[in-house]
């Protein structure tokens, strides 16, 4: 694998990258791999990795945003109606 190293980044930057990576349980160096990686895009990745990838993301700001969803909150979100009636 290739080898980048970086002289000017600032301080607050790392801090953030170390605080992300601790987030998400990973090391330093495979934090700032999986945002370049996700930053230049995968060519390979198909369309249901991509909602995978969305899915756990969207998990991740919920949890750390450390929201809470009931079972009331979802209720009567779904349209019960039968649909438009048309003469055919």
């Amino acid at each position: 694998m290739t080898q980048i190293t970086l002289h000017t980044i600032k301080p607050m930057v790392i801090e953030k990258l170390q605080n992300l990576a601790q987030e998400h349980q990973r090391s330093l160096e495979e934090e700032i791999s999986v945002i370049l990686e996700n930053a230049v895009g995968n060519q390979e990745e198909s369309k249901g990795n991509a909602f995978w990838g969305g899915l756990l993301h969207f998990r991740q700001t919920i949890e750390s945003e450390e929201l809470i969803f009931a079972d009331d909150d979802f209720a009567n979100l779904r349209d019960r109606t039968v649909g438009k009636a048309i003469n055919l």
